[in-house]
């Protein structure tokens, strides 16, 4: 049987300042209205967005200002890297 609700959207944003963290950082999360305005915030300010509902799921479960833990690197630097790509392309228009 199919469910009528739709899933609430989610969205986090993570921060990473390379001088004065040692990994990135959860800065925002949130549902529904939250998450359609933190996606909002990333497209005024050209801040790129990648839809990965796995990863929201588990980087969600962090607290806001917590830094990512080290067993999620490998998954959040994969991220960076389309954000870089995704800078790149921008860059390149």
């Amino acid at each position: 049987m199919k469910n009528n609700q739709e899933k609430r959207k989610e969205a986090i944003a993570l921060k990473y300042n390379t001088e004065l963290d040692s990994a990135p950082k959860l800065v925002a999360k949130g549902k529904g209205v939250i998450a359609d305005e933190i996606l909002s915030k990333a497209k005024e300010f050209g801040v790129p967005i990648q839809e990965d509902p796995s990863l929201v799921e588990v980087l969600s479960q962090l607290e806001i200002n917590q830094t990512i833990p080290e067993d999620l690197y490998s998954v959040v630097a994969e991220l960076f890297a389309f954000i870089y790509r995704a800078d790149q392309q921008l860059k390149n228009k």
